[in-house]
């Protein structure tokens, strides 16, 4: 699957995606300090599968409902590599299932 990372999660969480999985973040891309709304029309042009991001409030502030794309909210307290990466194995796993839901958040 092709994945984008979002701005606000650590760069080096890409590694954890392993080799199955096409990971770009958005530094990669050089996407940073894009807003939502346009950030959301580039993941769409640029055929990614998968958006992976700690904003809660992404998928009440867009129409997910009309990307092609899944997105994914890892939902910690403190945003920090040691805690979002024990999602990356579950986020995986739910990927393997192709789910029909547009969001999926992830504890």
């Amino acid at each position: 699957m092709k994945i984008l990372l979002d701005e606000n999660l650590p760069v080096s969480l890409k590694n954890d995606f392993g080799l199955r999985h096409q990971v770009f973040t958005v530094r990669d891309r050089g996407w940073l300090g894009i807003k939502n709304g346009a950030l959301m029309k580039l993941v769409e042009a640029n055929d990614f599968e998968v958006f992976v991001t700690t904003d809660t409030n992404l998928q009440f502030q867009q129409n997910v409902l009309k990307f092609s794309f899944i997105i994914v909210v890892l939902n910690v307290v403190i945003n920090k590599y040691q805690n979002l990466r024990p999602l990356i194995r579950p986020l995986l796993a739910v990927l393997e299932t192709n789910p029909i839901d547009k969001v999926i958040v992830l504890k």
